[in-house]
């Protein structure tokens, strides 16, 4: 059986995940989806399509989709769903998880990391969170767990940018990148999003693409040498100074090089360094140019788990540079990038 595709949605109080959600489960796309809502008494989906009173765990709707609050840990109810659906009884295409609008959607991602049985009958497709464009700056300012959602992102949804002018919604955009500046971002309307931008975004999938956001790289060339945060810096060069207000502490740096990295220097240095800060690194993710091998080693990690692949070949002529990006909780900028640059060969 081919693995269950699984979308984790994430995003603060109000954001439009519920809208979001119901669009997804009512809509006819001819998809059958299960939706597992990790709420603690929240407000939730429920209350207009689910009795909540009823005893069954598991709901099944009439276009197929099934809904399921989860009352023990995600993992039971994980491997519940998929032993269902290969007994026949349930049937369903992909899983969505709703997590709480304070939940941190790390230890969601690592269940799927960590559980041989998970692991065997689901593949992690992404972290989506939704932004409410009215709120944001004072939730991003209050919780850090609005800013570690956005950390671990692949994808940004901004909702409720109608409700705002535009500087605001430049200001906001502008911040989102500087803590992650690998997740595309979108704006959405009351949380329509078309489905095709939802789900198969293949997040976590061990590709050689690595896209950070173009702007964000402009902004960090003129920045490559002070160390420092790039928002102290950038003087003349920065065309937002409104942007200096904040200083987020969920940030992101990327490191490049065009000399190939030593093997073993490099796997004794991520290994420390994800000890160390692991519960602080949120995501990170880079191509690198190993030395003793003609292919690109891709390389990701959420937390303390850090997984690497080889790609496809370096192309001819094609300019041989590494490239990392790490997300996370104050991580000291300084030492990853002086300790990186020593495991160059």
């Amino acid at each position: 059986m081919s693995l269950i595709p699984a979308t984790i949605l994430t995003g603060f109080l109000g954001s439009g995940k519920t809208t979001l959600l119901k669009r997804v489960l009512s809509e006819a796309h001819g998809q059958k989806i299960a939706v597992i809502e990790n709420e603690f008494g929240e407000e939730n989906i429920d209350n207009d399509i689910l009795v909540t009173e009823t005893k069954e765990q598991i709901v099944q709707m009439s276009n197929g989709c099934i809904c399921c609050t989860i009352r023990e840990d995600l993992r039971s109810t994980l491997q519940l769903l998929a032993a269902k659906k290969r007994k026949g009884m349930l049937d369903f295409d992909r899983v969505v998880i709703e997590t709480t609008g304070l939940a941190d959607p790390g230890p969601v991602a690592q269940t799927f990391f960590m559980d041989d049985e998970i692991a065997e009958s689901y593949l992690l497709d992404s972290i989506l969170t939704l932004v409410d464009a009215k709120h944001a700056d004072k939730q991003l300012d209050d919780r850090q767990e609005a800013r570690r959602q956005v950390g671990f992102a692949d994808q940004i949804f901004i909702s409720k940018t109608d409700l705002v002018g535009k500087d605001e919604v430049d200001a906001l955009v502008h911040r989102l990148k500087h803590m992650n500046p690998r997740a595309p971002q979108q704006q959405v309307h009351f949380g329509e999003v078309p489905l095709k931008s939802v789900f198969d975004l293949r997040g976590f999938n061990l590709n050689a693409k690595l896209d950070i956001d173009p702007d964000f790289l402009k902004e960090d060339e003129h920045d490559h040498h002070h160390g420092h945060d790039h928002d102290h810096e950038h003087g003349e060069h920065c065309d937002h100074p409104h942007h200096h207000a904040h200083d987020d502490d969920v940030k992101s740096f990327v490191f490049r090089s065009e000399r190939a990295f030593d093997p073993m220097k490099l796997e004794d240095f991520l290994g420390a360094i994800v000890n160390i800060y692991g519960p602080r690194m949120l995501r990170y993710k880079g191509v690198l140019n190993m030395k003793g091998t003609e292919r690109k080693v891709i390389f990701q990690g959420v937390h303390q788990l850090m997984g690497s692949d080889l790609g496809p070949q370096w192309g001819e002529g094609e300019q041989r540079l590494s490239k990392m990006v790490f997300i996370g909780i104050d991580l000291p900028r300084d030492i990853f990038l002086q300790g990186l640059e020593q495991c160059l060969v």
